[in-house]
C-alpha cells in the first residue's frame, strides 16, 4: 500500500484490489461520464468480478480523509501480454491528479514485475489524458462492433528501469 497527495494535498492511498471492492468498480466503470451517450453501450453490461481482481493486479486510489476510504479510481495491469487493460477515476474526482498517481503506480509494479513498455488501447475521451501522461501513440485500434463501434488510439507507456 502507498500513500501519496493529489494536487490538492488531500491524502490518496492507492492499495490492492480485493473482492469486496468488484461491485465499486462495476459501479465506477458504468457510470463514468466518459462513457456516456454514444459510448455508453461499450459498458452497459461490463462487470468487474472478483475474479478478474484475482486475475490481474489491480490496484484502488482510496481518499485517506474526508472520503472515509471511498474509491476515487482504479486500474488494472495485464501482465501478459502487458496491458493497462483498466484505468478510471471518479467524475467528481477529476482533475485532482489522481490519475496520473495511478499511472506513476502502474508503472511501478510494470517495473517491479520485468515489463519495460505496456500497451494501452484509448477510449477517445481519454487519448488526451494518456498523450499528458507520457504515453506515445503507436497505432489504431480498429473498431469492433457491435461491442466498440469506433476506432480507439493505441499508446504505449515506456517503462524506465530506475
Amino acid at each position: 500500500m502507498s500513500s501519496r497527495n493529489s494536487r490538492s494535498s488531500r491524502p490518496i492511498v492507492i492499495r490492492r484490489a480485493v473482492a469486496r471492492d468488484a461491485k465499486r468498480l462495476t459501479r465506477l466503470v458504468r457510470g463514468s461520464d466518459a462513457y456516456a451517450g454514444k459510448y455508453a453501450a461499450a459498458v452497459a453490461g461490463y462487470r468487474v468480478g472478483p475474479d478478474y481482481i484475482e486475475a490481474h493486479r489491480t490496484f484502488v486510489a482510496v481518499g485517506a480523509d474526508e472520503h472515509g476510504g471511498r474509491v476515487l479510481g482504479f486500474y488494472s495491469l495485464v501482465l501478459a501480454p502487458p496491458e493497462l487493460d483498466l484505468l478510471f477515476v471518479a467524475d467528481d474526482a477529476q482533475g485532482r491528479g489522481i490519475g496520473r498517481l495511478l499511472v506513476a503506480h502502474m508503472q511501478s509494479e510494470a517495473r517491479a514485475a520485468g515489463l519495460d513498455r505496456v500497451k494501452v488501447v484509448s477510449h477517445p475521451p481519454a487519448e488526451d489524458f494518456y498523450h499528458r501522461a507520457g504515453a506515445v501513440r503507436t497505432g489504431t485500434a480498429l473498431a469492433n462492433p457491435p461491442a466498440v463501434p469506433w476506432d480507439r488510439a493505441e499508446f504505449e507507456f515506456r517503462v524506465s528501469s530506475e
